[in-house]
């Protein structure tokens, strides 16, 4: 899917996303052990009433996260991509 064409969708569950992970907390020099990344997550929830705020179960390398929306969920974010937001898989 294009990222031109993904600005037409809405969401929905079983839709394939990218989730940016918060990576570790900045050290006192300045870095990170691990920076931000996209990760690929499923959509598994949808807000009624904002549909860009969802659900997510978030693939890492290391195992799955869930976040759903009881907890906060996810919102869109495509510039900036902040830790915790989600945006549309780009070509």
């Amino acid at each position: 899917m294009s990222s031109c064409d993904s600005k037409d969708l809405t969401p929905r569950v079983g839709f394939t996303v990218h989730y940016v992970s918060h990576g570790t907390p900045v050290r006192e020099d300045g870095t990170q052990a691990f920076t931000p990344a996209c990760r690929a997550a499923i959509v598994t929830e949808v807000d009624e009433d904002d549909p860009f705020h969802l659900g997510l179960c978030v693939l890492n390398p290391t195992g799955q996260f869930f976040h759903p929306l009881a907890a906060g969920g996810c919102h869109f974010s495509d510039e900036p991509r902040e830790g915790g937001t989600w945006h549309w898989i780009d070509d």
